[in-house]
């Protein structure tokens, strides 16, 4: 995505400013209304206070605007974060310090002179798959976010599920085993089995109890899911089963969403998406295994082919749908799915009270 894009006279207002906040990375994206990505920059996120990464959003948002006003080139923004979006509209994210009651659309809002959403990532990820990805025209879907965190978008019924506590989707915290997992308490036991962090950990302690492995070479303290991802696509016998371990665990985890949930589809997303390969069939083997029959034969699991930009696109999506709310027309949207829709107004509605 080259920067800076130039924009027409006939371009301005056209698009919409989409923001994916992680918890050490932020990436803002403009997209037009049909979910092409124009333009886009990726930054680490800058925790020096609660309130840097919101003016880094905004830094963003005018850098990407090719030096005209915000409100001159976006007709509305969204924002997806790792963390709790209450219905007073403050954010709740562990993982970036003092946001425990952060008013970030208020004050994006306020910066930015143009409508500003905010989601969870959970909810944005949904959103993206069901606009232009593998939950396209699906009532019933499940996007499974795996990276640092575990993480879960439910549509059902052609609505999102987001909890009496817009707690929904917190798979981090599913147990799958009956082991003692001391780190469970802290993250959740998926989570802290099979999160990045967690096959990074694997393999530290497994060469620590000296288990042969071609990662004996690295430093153990320092290494990475990446570099145990890397040795197991080259056949290193230790990487290959941290990995398979890790998803016969998922397995698990899907097998009591797809008994409880009865989707369509379930669709893996995250960072740790890129490495499928190692360990979708035992997740798909341990799913039959464990599931609801019926439900289990019918499901399909797949990798989203949306990578590290559903986020953003479910982002996009909200702008354009908090755009057409407050301008009071419905905009088309090509082929989107319905949920999409139905969930941002629902949510619009409830912001109005």
């Amino acid at each position: 995505m080259s920067l800076p894009y130039h924009y027409k006279e006939e371009d301005k207002v056209s698009y919409a400013l989409a923001v994916d906040l992680g918890g050490t990375k932020c990436s803002a994206a403009v997209v037009d209304r049909k979910g092409k990505i124009i333009s886009g920059r990726t930054a680490p996120v800058d925790l020096s206070s609660a309130s840097a990464p919101v003016l880094q959003i905004v830094q963003l948002a005018k850098d990407l605007s090719g030096g005209e006003k915000p409100g001159d080139v976006y007709a509305a923004a969204a924002v997806a974060v790792p963390g709790l979006v209450r219905r007073n509209g403050t954010v709740w994210a562990p993982n970036l310090p003092g946001w425990e009651q952060m008013r970030l659309g208020r004050r994006l809002t306020r910066s930015l002179g143009i409508p500003v959403r905010v989601e969870s990532d959970r909810v944005a990820a949904v959103l993206g798959e069901c606009w232009l990805g593998a939950a396209r025209g699906k009532s019933d879907a499940i996007v499974l976010m795996i990276g640092t965190g575990v993480g879960v978008g439910i549509l059902s019924g052609g609505r999102i599920l987001r909890g009496a506590h817009e707690l929904s989707g917190c798979a981090g915290w599913l147990t799958v085993t009956r082991d003692e997992v001391h780190a469970a308490q802290s993250c959740g036991e998926l989570e802290s089995l099979v999160a990045g962090p967690a096959i990074a950990r694997a393999a530290q302690q497994r060469l620590r109890n000296g288990e042969a492995s071609s990662l004996a070479k690295l430093n153990a303290s320092n290494i990475t899911a990446h570099d145990v991802a890397v040795a197991a696509r080259q056949g290193d016998g230790l990487a290959a089963d941290i990995f398979h371990r890790a998803g016969r665990l998922l397995g698990f985890a899907v097998a009591n969403l797809v008994s409880i949930l009865d989707p369509e589809i379930v669709i893996l997303g995250g960072g740790m998406a890129a490495v499928a390969g190692l360990y979708l069939a035992p997740l798909r083997k341990a799913m039959l295994e464990r599931a609801q029959p019926l439900a289990a034969k019918k499901v399909g699991v797949v990798v989203s082919e949306l990578a590290d930009t559903a986020n953003l696109l479910g982002c996009a999506r909200l702008a354009w749908d908090g755009a057409s709310s407050i301008q009071g027309s419905a905009l088309k949207m090509g082929s989107s799915g319905s949920s999409g829709k139905k969930s941002s107004r629902s949510r619009t509605r409830k912001e109005r009270r």
